[in-house]
Parts: C-alpha cells; structure tokens; sequence
C-alpha cells in the first residue's frame, strides 16, 4: 500500500471530516449572525453525507494509510445519527483514533454513549472561563452545561480531551493565568488558537487578532518545555510543565514554516475534498460514493488532487480563499 504522499513529501495520516455545517451558536469569529445555508444548499441536512457514503470515504481513506478521523462540523452532534456515524468510522479497518470537535452542549448527556460507540478524544471548544464572556463570545449562556460535560467526558474514560480556545485580543487573551490554574489539576491538553482570517471576518480580524507567540513566550519563561510533535497530531506546539497534570497547545497558522508538516486532509459535509482549510476548491468525491462502491477510483482521485497541494497557505495575504467561515469545511 503506497502512502498518501503530496508534491513535498508530506504524508497524510489524518482525515478532517465535517459531518454538517449546522451549528446552534453564534460565535464571534465563525458564525456571528446563526447558521444560514449556503447559496444553492436547498436540501438543508438531508444533502449531508449519509451513513453509507462517510462509511465509503473512511474506508477509501483508511486503505491509503489513514489512522486518525477528527469528526467535525457545524456542531456534529446536531445529526441524529451521530452516534452511528461514530460507530461506523470506529470500526473501519485501520482507523486507530476517532475524534470529535464539539461546543459541548450535549456532551453531559451523550459523552459515556459516544465513548461506548468507539469515540475516543474530544475538543471542546471553551472561549472563557467567565460565563459573561463566554456568553459574548458564543452568543450562548451555556458555560455552566459545556462545564459539566466535560467532567462527565472526564468520568466517562477519555483520556484525550482538548480545550480549544480562539486567541480573541481584548476578550479573552488576558485569561491565561485563569486558564493554567484551571488544568494544573486536570488531565485536559488548552490549545489557544490564533484567530484566522476568514472571507466574512475582516473587521473581527483587524479588531481581535493576537499572535500566540505572546503566549509561546510567556509560557517557556514559566517553565513549560515543548513537546516532539506525532505523525498523526494535528499542527499544535504542545507544552508541558513538571507542575501541572494539563498540557497546553498553541495552534499559529501564521508563524513560520507552520505548513511544513501538514499531515491533514478534509472532506466536507457535502463530499468535496479540500487540501487546505484555505483553498480554493474543492474535489468532489460524493459521485463515488453511491452503493456500487468504486474504491479505486476514489483512491485514484484522492492521490491525483493531493498531487497539486500547494506548499503552504496564503493567509499572510490576506486570501483565505474560498473559506467564508470555519463552519464551512469543518475547521
């Protein structure tokens, strides 16, 4: 089995794969007006991805070297057959680690289900510790719920769960002290995120980016030591400190040489390949999909498309291509 590999020797052992692009909250930097269907997206949920179609992507993916699947969205947990779909991509031959991106509201209730379905790490995206921020930040007053799920997430037995917190200047990015006290007793890896440009967020940008090396500085002057990065780890510097059971990630598309080791691919809810987070199209895949499997030619497609994978991104000018909000592919 040859490995999936692009123009720059970069090996691809994880899949991004964006089960909607519905989400229930309003967060500054993603979806500030509410979910609104894309233009010509008429069929709403029911032109997702089904089961059997995220069945065949996963196992087309997984017979080229896939091991890891993040579950995306939207806000996965919003499709019904969630659950199944967590099933169905857990017992794929060679997938080794399913993982979910959530805003917690349901992880209370559903984390020991999912955990028994064969989901086996979590993020969770928490902006705040403040429930007045974090209210202003999400358009949702659900700190407190977001907070029981991830201790039920916790008693549940992940071991992988991952706090996300978009880096927001003046909303958040003094939190950082409240934010370590909080894991030092916790066995939850913080990853600050460095706010991304996006097509629909110019002004936010403009207004509430920050640099995570201001954080990166902060934290080795403390005492936190940078990890060795896994082949299959998404692009976060992880740190961790000899005092605190939590670890801490810092995710900076903007630093240098942050996509040397891109090791990620995406599929989007609607079946189109995406070889960045900010391309400019997408390859469809969903023709492929359909009940009279053709895995070879999806796997032919697949390694074609990966064959024009740009070297890096192009936000440092300001082109997030055809991303106009992170919902859109999943993040």
């Amino acid at each position: 089995m040859l490995p999936l590999e692009d123009g720059f020797s970069r090996r691809f052992y994880y899949l991004r794969l964006s089960v909607t692009d519905v989400c229930n909250f309003r967060c500054t930097y993603c979806l500030p007006d509410g979910y609104r269907p894309p233009e010509g997206h008429k069929e709403g949920r029911k032109s997702f991805l089904s089961v059997d179609e995220i069945r065949r992507v996963v196992g087309g993916f997984a017979a080229m070297g896939t091991r890891k699947v993040r579950i995306t969205g939207g806000e996965p947990s919003l499709r019904r057959d969630f659950t199944e779909i967590v099933k169905v991509i857990a017992t794929t031959p060679g997938i080794e680690k399913v993982a979910m991106t959530t805003n917690g509201y349901r992880l209370k209730e559903r984390a020991q289900e999912w955990f028994d379905a064969g989901l086996n790490a979590l993020n969770v995206s928490v902006d705040s510790l403040d429930p007045r921020q974090f209210h202003q930040i999400t358009g949702e007053n659900k700190l407190v719920e977001v907070m029981e799920g991830i201790e039920a997430a916790l008693a549940a037995g992940f071991k992988s769960v991952k706090i996300n917190a978009v880096l927001l200047k003046g909303l958040n990015d003094y939190q950082l002290d409240a934010f370590l006290g909080w894991i030092r007793h916790k066995p939850i890896e913080l990853r600050f995120i460095e706010l991304m440009q996006t097509g629909e967020m110019d002004t936010l940008f403009r207004d509430h980016h920050v640099s995570g090396e201001q954080i990166k500085q902060r934290l080795l002057e403390s005492g936190w030591v940078q990890q060795l990065r896994g082949k299959d780890d998404g692009p976060a510097q992880v740190f961790m400190h000899p005092e605190s059971q939590g670890g801490v990630g810092l995710i900076m598309p903007y630093s240098k040489d942050f996509c040397a080791d891109c090791n990620r691919l995406r599929v989007s809810s609607l079946g189109k390949l995406h070889l960045c987070l900010f391309g400019d199209n997408g390859v469809d895949l969903r023709d492929l999909l359909g009940a009279d499997p053709q895995s070879d030619a999806l796997q032919q497609r697949i390694r074609t498309a990966l064959a024009g994978k740009s070297a890096s991104h192009r936000l440092h000018e300001g082109n997030a291509g055809i991303t106009p909000h992170l919902a859109s592919i999943g993040g």
